[in-house]
C-alpha cells in the first residue's frame, strides 16, 4: 500500500488545518467494568474491533492525516536524506553471524541498494559468498514485505533452517535449504512463530516449537498457548505427536508456558527448557537422547523457576547455570547432569559488584558476559577444576551479547574454540570480532567499515540522576563536543525500563542526523532495567512499576536543571513496553514536555491481558484477575490516566496494524482519548503502517522513513528553525 503522502507542493498549514476540519471524531461509547470495587471506564472499547467498517475508516482517515502532516513538515525531507546518507555510506549491514564446523559462516546481510536483509553463507572468512534466501522474492510474488525471523544452521553447515513472515506479522513459516545446492529441502512448516529449531548432532533431525491449531470459535487469546515441540526428520514433515510439551509424560507445565528442546552437541542429552512467557527464570528438564522418542520418554525435572536460574550452558555432561538465587547481580554455578543436585552445585563465578548477564560454552572455555555500569566486559574460565577467571581485553568499550534473545543465536559453539562478538559503542559502529582461545581479538572483516563509523566530534556524558526517593538513575547524554548549556538545545530523552532490559552503548546512524540538527540525545536506565542487577529490575516491576516513570521524570528534570534544554524543547520517546514509561510520564507531568512519541506502545495495560500476547506478559506486568495485579496494571495504563480538559504535549503515536505483540488498538484508543481531552491545541497524530507490525523485520525504507518522521515531528514541536510552517 503506498504511503498517503501529499505532493511536495502541499504546505503544512493545509495538511493540519484543512484536514483537521474533515477528520472524523471518534464517538464515546463507554463500557464500564468494576474490578475489586474500582470502576474502570473504557470510552473507546469498540475500537478493539479494527475490522469494523466505522473503526477502520476512522483509523484510515487519522493515519492519512498523520502521514500528510509529517511529510509536509519543512525540513523533514532533508532529515530523511541525511539519515539515508549515513546509512548508505556503508556498502552493507551484517547481522546475526553464526559459525559451524568446516569453517562455515552464516549471516544476514543488507546491501546498500537492498531494502531487506538476506541470508548468506560462506566457507572461510575469505570464501565466496553464497545467497541462500532473499525475502524480496516473496515480496515480488505477494506484494507484501517479508523478513527473516530466525535461522539456525545444522552442526556441519550443510543445511539451514530459517523462518520467514510477511508484513511484520511474525507468523513465521520455517523452511530448510541445502547450502551446497541452494535448493529447498522438504516442505515449509507453518505455526513456527516461536520456532527455535534445534538440530541433532548428525544434522538429519531437528526439533521445533509449533503453535497449536486455532479451531473455529477459539478466542484469539489462545493463539500462543499450548505450543509444543515436535521432532522432524530432514525432508519430512513434523511428527504428529509432540515429544515435549503440555501432555508429555514426566513433564508438568501450564498452557501458557512455552517449551523448547535442544540436543547437546555430543548427542548425550536432550535439554527441555520451559519459559513462562517473558519471565526471565526458566524451568529445565533433561533426558538421555535415546529415550526421548519412546512412548514414555525419560524426562527428569532438574529445577523450576523458583530456582532463579535465567540461563544455562552445557559442556562435558555438566550444566553451567546463571543464577540470581541469593545473588542479585548473579553468579555462575556448575553441576553434573548425571547426579544433578542444585543444592550441591559448585560456585564457579561468584557474585560481585559487576552484573553477570550471560554465559556461553565454547570448546576451550566458558565465556562470561558481565556489565560494569552499562559497559560490557568479557571473561573466560577454563573447564578444569579450580580454573581461574580471566578478563579478555576488547578493542571497544561498549556492548555485546553472548546470546541473542530473539533469534537464539549464540556467540559460542561448543565444537569450536573462542567466540564471535558483535561490538559497538556510543560513538563506534558495529564491527564483528573473533576472540581466539589464546585471547587474541581480530576483526573478521564481515561488517564493512564506513566513513562515519567513529565520529570524533560525538561524546557521551555519563551521569547518575537522583530520583524522587534518592535512588541514582544512570543516564547517558550523547551530544556533539562543545555543546552549549544554555537551556535551549532540542533534546530527546529515550527509555524502556521493562523485562530487565538495559540500554547499553550502541551506535545509531539516525542519532547522528539528530545531532546534526543541533540535538542532544539522552538515554536513561530507570528501575525496571537491570543496569544494577535483579534488585534494580524488580524495583520497576508490577506493583513497583511507578518507579520507572518517576525515575524518567527525574531524568527529564535533570536535563532542564543542568541547562541542556527546557520544557519547550524536550521530547520523550519509548517503544513497546517503553510506551508505559513515556505515556505515564506524560500523563503525570504534561507540563514537562514539548512532544511525546509512544511507538507500538503498551498503553492500555488493563485490557492487554485479553490479547494473544497478553498472557505471556502476565509474569512481567501482573494479572487483572487478582487485586494486586489489577491495581498495578491500572497504575501503569496510560489510556486510563488521560484526563479531560488538560493541556497535553504534542503526541505522535506510531503503530503497525499487523502487530502481534501489542495490538494496534492500544494506540488508536489512546489517540482518540487524547484528542478528546487535550486543550493545548497541539497535534495528536496517529501514524499507522498497514504493511508493518511491531517493527520486527521492517524494511530499510520503513525504518528510515519512520525515524525521519519522528525527528521532524519533534523539531517542529520544539520550535526549531527550518522545521516550522511558513
Amino acid at each position: 500500500m503506498p504511503h498517503p503522502y501529499l505532493t511536495a507542493a502541499a504546505s503544512l498549514l493545509i495538511a493540519t488545518a484543512a484536514s483537521a476540519q474533515t477528520l472524523p471524531v471518534a464517538p464515546v461509547r463507554n463500557v464500564s467494568e468494576t474490578f475489586f470495587g474500582t470502576q474502570v471506564d473504557d470510552p473507546y472499547r469498540y475500537m478493539e474491533n479494527i475490522k469494523d467498517p466505522e473503526v477502520a475508516a476512522w483509523m484510515k482517515a487519522q493515519s492519512d492525516h498523520a502521514w500528510a502532516t509529517l511529510k509536509a513538515i519543512p525540513g523533514r525531507e532533508a532529515m530523511y536524506k541525511n539519515i539515508l546518507k549515513y546509512d548508505e555510506a556503508v556498502s552493507a549491514r551484517i547481522a546475526g553471524v553464526a559459525r559451524t564446523t568446516g569453517d562455515w559462516w552464516f549471516y544476514e546481510k543488507r546491501g546498500v541498494n537492498d531494502d531487506q536483509f538476506k541470508l548468506f553463507a560462506r566457507q572461510g572468512l575469505n570464501g565466496p559468498e553464497k545467497l541462500l534466501f532473499d525475502p524480496e522474492v516473496m515480496r515480488k510474488a505477494t506484494g507484501k514485505p517479508h523478513a527473516i525471523n530466525f535461522f539456525n544452521p545444522s552442526p556441519d553447515g550443510r543445511y539451514v533452517a530459517y523462518g520467514v513472515s510477511a508484513a511484520g506479522s511474525e507468523d513465521a513459516v520455517m523452511h530448510i535449504v541445502d547450502v551446497q545446492t541452494g535448493k529447498a529441502v522438504g516442505k515449509p512448516v507453518d505455526r513456527a512463530q516461536f520456532g527455535a529449531p534445534s538440530w541433532a548432532p548428525d544434522g538429519k533431525t531437528l526439533y521445533l516449537n509449533r503453535l497449536q491449531v486455532l479451531k473455529p470459535g477459539m478466542p484469539m487469546v489462545e493463539k500462543y498457548q499450548r505450543s509444543e515441540v515436535f521432532r522432524m526428520a530432514l525432508g519430512g514433515a513434523p511428527a504428529t505427536h509432540a515429544m515435549f510439551g503440555l501432555h508429555t509424560p514426566g513433564v508438568q507445565m501450564t498452557p501458557a508456558e512455552i517449551p523448547f528442546v535442544g540436543i547437546t552437541h555430543d548427542g548425550h542429552w536432550a535439554l527441555g527448557i520451559v519459559t513462562n512467557g517473558v519471565q526471565r527464570e526458566i524451568t529445565v528438564y533433561v533426558a538421555p537422547v535415546k529415550t526421548i522418542n519412546q512412548a514414555k520418554p525419560g524426562w527428569k525435572k532438574l529445577f523450576g523457576a523458583e530456582a532463579e536460574i535465567t540461563s544455562i550452558a552445557y559442556f562435558d555432561d555438566g550444566l553451567y547455570l546463571l543464577s540470581n538465587k541469593g545473588a542479585p547481580r548473579s553468579q555462575v554455578l556448575h553441576a553434573p547432569i548425571g547426579s544433578f543436585d542444585l543444592a550441591k552445585a559448585e560456585v564457579v563465578v561468584p557474585t560481585s559488584e559487576r552484573v553477570i548477564t550471560g554465559i556461553a560454552a565454547a570448546k576451550d572455555a566458558l565465556y562470561i558476559e558481565a556489565r560494569e555500569g552499562n559497559v560490557k566486559q568479557l571473561y573466560k574460565r577454563g573447564y578444569a577444576n579450580g580454573a581461574a577467571i580471566a578478563p579478555v581485553a576488547l578493542p571497544v568499550q561498549g556492548s555485546f551479547v553472548l546470546n541473542e534473545d530473539e533469534s537464539g543465536a549464540s556467540a559460542a559453539n561448543p565444537q569450536l574454540p573462542g567466540v564471535v562478538l558483535d561490538l559497538q559503542g556510543w560513538n563506534r559502529a558495529r564491527q564483528i570480532y573473533t576472540v581466539a582461545a589464546d585471547g587474541k581479538v581480530a576483526n573478521t572483516g564481515l561488517q564493512p567499515q564506513g566513513p562515519y563509523d567513529a565520529p570524533d566530534d560525538v561524546v557521551a556524558t555519563e551521569v547518575k540522576v537522583p530520583s524522587y526517593d534518592g535512588a541514582l538513575v544512570p543516564m547517558s547524554i550523547i551530544h556533539k563536543k562543545g555543546v552549549v548549556l544554555d537551556g535551549n538545545n532540542p533534546t530527546l530523552l529515550y527509555g524502556y525500563a521493562s523485562y530487565g532490559i538495559t540500554e547499553e552503548p550502541y551506535y545509531s546512524i539516525s542519532r547522528l542526523a539528530w545531532l546534526d540538527a543541533g540535538g542532544v540525545y539522552a538515554i536513561a536506565n530507570p528501575r525496571g532495567s537491570s543496569v544494577y542487577g535483579q534488585e534494580w529490575y524488580k524495583a520497576g516491576y508490577q506493583a513497583t512499576k511507578p518507579n520507572t516513570w518517576k525515575d524518567f521524570i527525574a531524568c527529564a528534570e535533570y536535563l532542564i536543571n543542568q541547562k541542556y534544554t527546557n520544557p519547550k524543547r524536550l521530547g520523550i520517546m519509548g517503544g513497546s513496553a517503553g510506551g508505559i514509561l513515556v505515556g505515564r510520564a506524560m500523563t503525570e507531568r504534561p507540563d514537562l514536555f514539548a512532544a511525546v512519541i509512544p511507538a507500538v506502545g503498551v498503553l492500555d495495560a488493563v485490557r492487554a491481558e485479553v490479547t494473544p500476547n497478553g498472557v505471556p506478559n502476565i509474569p512481567e506486568f501482573g494479572t487483572r484477575t487478582n487485586e494486586a495485579g489489577f491495581k498495578a496494571l491500572l497504575a501503569m495504563s496510560t489510556y486510563h490516566h488521560v484526563q479531560p480538559n488538560t493541556a497535553y504535549p504534542a503526541v505522535l503515536l506510531t503503530h503497525g496494524t499487523n502487530d502481534p505483540r501489542v495490538e494496534v488498538w492500544h494506540s488508536t484508543k489512546t489517540a482518540a482519548r487524547l484528542m478528546a481531552a487535550t486543550t493545548s491545541g497541539k497535534p495528536i497524530l496517529l501514524r499507522l503502517d498497514y504493511q508493518s507490525g511491531h517493527g520486527i523485520g521492517n524494511t530499510k525504507s520503513q525504518v528510515l522513513q519512520e525515524r525521519a518522521d519522528m525527528f521532524a515531528f519533534m523539531l517542529w514541536q520544539m520550535g526549531v528553525a527550518g522545521y516550522q510552517p511558513k
